[in-house]
């Protein structure tokens, strides 16, 4: 086993094989290729390849809420809630593997990846506070925050975006429209 080697050495050398090959380039060979040691050794750290793919979600979703909620930081609101959209999406644009990742095919019903994503949840539903909802209404308005977000952020991944036009501005006039569509139908005030 090779000195210092770990399990987040290992999830760190999965995500920038991830990153810079696809996510669908991980194998625990490539991985081991990347860190320079044999293949078995990477069972000293990790449950097997379906271990590995798991853990590599697990570390996506909480690198993309961290950076979330690192984009809120004095931030409240509509402000937030923009700032946060910019990070997600900013997010898939640098971690692009790391993004598929954490979107794989997995058991919906596993409760670390239950978690992980509710952690994004509550992140948001805090930030929606201000806007006194419901919990109905705010749980609503975060999964259409994520749809918009995801679906950019997934289509532009994908090259979908071919028109002659500054993406960046498409996704600052999605975000503003559809905080204004909040501010409109939930009144602050």
């Amino acid at each position: 086993m090779r000195q210092g080697l770990n399990k987040n050495i290992v999830l760190q050398a999965a995500a920038e094989l991830a990153d810079q090959e696809g996510f669908e380039k991980v194998t625990l060979a490539a991985v081991a290729k990347k860190l320079n040691i044999r293949t078995p050794s990477l069972y000293n750290h990790i449950e097997g390849f379906s271990g590995l793919k798991k853990d590599l979600a697990l570390y996506a979703l909480h690198k993309l809420k961290n950076n979330m909620a690192e984009a809120a930081i004095g931030r409240s609101g509509e402000e937030a809630l923009y700032s946060i959209g910019i990070s997600y999406v900013s997010f898939v644009r640098k971690h692009p593997g790391l993004y598929e990742a954490a979107n794989a095919s997995f058991d919906p019903l596993d409760p670390q990846l239950q978690e992980a994503g509710n952690e994004i949840v509550i992140l948001l539903l805090r930030i929606l506070e201000s806007y006194k909802l419901d919990q109905e209404a705010a749980l609503h308005i975060v999964r259409g925050l994520r749809s918009l977000v995801h679906g950019f952020a997934s289509l532009e991944l994908r090259k979908g975006f071919n028109l002659e036009l500054n993406n960046d501005e498409s996704l600052n006039c999605l975000l503003h429209t559809y905080l204004a569509g909040l501010k409109t139908t939930y009144d602050q005030s």
